[in-house]
């Protein structure tokens, strides 16, 4: 989703620079590293001269169907130990870090906009029937720190307000991804209102929306667009 992003964030005119610890990133960095995310911050501050919008929308979050992951969806009884911990470090201390290094260069401009991802999940239960396999379940961590997003926002926005600095997350539902199995994705659309997954690109105006000045009045919310699923 980050591409999507990115891209959305580009039409809209923006100077995007992108971070990640694979694929083709603008800086190939490990955002769990206090030190080397404050050090790609200053690379940038040095060539673009201010950083105005932060997007936290690193996770660990395999698809169904990526035969790789299988230990990301065992029973919470059998969840590895060190799952759990990296899982926290990346989805909830690396949005902390990342959050904690722009926000010095945020607060000498006087404005600054952070946003950070969460999920439907965020808001409510994980319904493990979508999977309609016994013992599949979604990681207890991702629903942890997906619900601690919303939490770290609400801090950050109660601090930084002052400094003219918003900070607001945005839970969507899920996307739909080639990886997933057909049956799977009929399952998991049936469980919103409009009967279907979300699609890559339905989110992107969310986003330049929390970026822009069009929620200029705007702070300390969870932005939830999940296909009415929560309201039912």
């Amino acid at each position: 989703m980050g591409k999507h992003y990115v891209g959305a964030m580009k039409e809209a005119g923006g100077i995007v620079v992108s971070l990640d610890n694979a694929g083709e990133p603008d800086f190939q960095v490990d955002i769990t590293d206090e030190k080397a995310v404050k050090e790609v911050i200053e690379k940038i501050v040095a060539k673009h001269g201010r950083i105005d919008v932060l997007i936290n929308n690193a996770a660990m979050n395999p698809a169904v169907g990526d035969k790789n992951s299988d230990k990301l969806f065992a029973p919470v009884d059998e969840y590895p130990l060190e799952l759990w911990v990296k899982e926290l470090q990346v989805n909830l201390t690396g949005m902390f870090i990342c959050s904690k290094a722009v926000i010095p260069v945020m607060k000498k401009q006087g404005k600054g906009v952070i946003v950070n991802v969460a999920s439907e999940v965020s808001e409510i239960a994980h319904d493990h029937r979508v999977y309609n396999t016994p013992g599949k379940y979604k990681s207890p961590a991702y629903v942890t720190t997906k619900t601690g997003v919303v939490g770290l926002t609400r801090a950050l926005a109660a601090q930084l307000g002052q400094y003219n600095i918003r900070v607001n997350s945005f839970s969507p539902g899920g996307v739909e991804n080639p990886k997933m199995p057909k049956d799977f994705v009929e399952r998991f659309g049936s469980t919103n209102m409009f009967s279907r997954m979300a699609q890559p690109d339905e989110y992107n105006a969310a986003i330049v929306f929390l970026c822009s000045g069009a929620s200029s009045f705007m702070t300390g919310h969870n932005l939830v667009i999940d296909g009415g699923k929560s309201a039912w």
